[in-house]
């Protein structure tokens, strides 16, 4: 094994395959996006270089600016109730007497469904008509609403699918992150006579913020591109107030045939996710030198 590990042309011959896969699928297509982003193409005809043209107007376009603002407010609210709601469940189910492989199991489900599935699903749930919400709410006295068709109301209805939908994924890289540390701590913990909640915030959180690091970036970046469980719902609307920057990406490229502007926005997202994941990491870097 040492003898594989210090030859290079085995390392280089091994890791060959991921570098062209990473390639093809990754490396190229970034670089034909910012191609065209430099473009007025309509993605059929001949391209003309405009050079910056489309990023000028991508930040004075004020569809684009609320789309963006829609995003980070999405990502905020991923960050401050799907990250501490997952640690919540994941101290929970680690520390229960019985049931614990049914708890990590049930939670995890959603996380293997379609999110096209769960979008039709929910919408079922908030249909004003005939949807489970507003029965239960009826059920108390409270009337009923269209969640997803009124502005004040649609972004959060969009976004408790999705804390819904990965609430589990989280949960179940934190549980493992639990199940690594050393019973002996907590228990000599308990002897000094610690109890739960002191050593969850004394103990298992500081000891998770590796994990924890893992997950807020996960959840951000997840936040930041997500398509498909918003476009199911509401398609971005109503009057744009769901709609994200992919979303908007997507409708320019094939309902407008603008591949340059497209293209555009499509940079804008690669960046964004960049900038914030290096914003996250010298975060938690300067916490941990602190």
């Amino acid at each position: 094994m040492r003898k594989i590990l210090s030859n290079k042309q085995a390392i280089v011959l091994f890791m060959l395959p991921t570098m062209l896969l990473i390639a093809v699928f990754v490396v190229i297509p970034i670089a034909m996006s910012v191609y065209y982003s430099l473009l007025d193409w309509d993605g059929i005809g001949a391209g003309i270089f405009v050079g910056l043209r489309n990023y000028k107007e991508m930040f004075l376009d004020t569809r684009f600016v609320n789309s963006v603002k829609n995003s980070l407010l999405y990502a905020a609210l991923s960050l401050c109730l799907q990250i501490p709601f997952s640690l919540f469940l994941a101290i929970v189910v680690a520390n229960v007497s019985r049931g614990e492989k049914f708890y990590r199991t049930t939670f995890f489900i959603p996380v293997i469904i379609s999110s096209v599935v769960i979008g039709q699903l929910w919408q079922k749930i908030y249909n004003g008509d005939y949807g489970l919400l507003n029965a239960l709410l009826g059920m108390f006295g409270f009337a009923g609403q269209d969640w997803l068709g009124q502005e004040s109301t649609a972004l959060m209805a969009a976004f408790i699918p999705n804390l819904w939908q990965y609430v589990g994924y989280h949960m179940l890289i934190m549980y493992a992150g639990i199940k690594s540390i050393s019973p002996d701590i907590c228990e000599a913990a308990k002897i000094d006579g610690a109890n739960r909640v002191q050593i969850a915030f004394k103990i298992t959180i500081p000891l998770l913020k590796p994990i924890l690091q893992v997950c807020v970036t996960f959840s951000l970046i997840g936040a930041l591109k997500i398509f498909d469980l918003i476009y199911v719902l509401t398609g971005g609307g109503p009057f744009f107030s769901t709609e994200v920057p992919t979303i908007y990406m997507y409708k320019t490229v094939f309902d407008s045939f603008n591949y340059g502007y497209g293209s555009a926005i499509s940079i804008f997202v690669i960046l964004e996710c960049l900038l914030l994941t290096v914003v996250l990491r010298t975060f938690f870097r300067d916490k941990e030198e602190a």
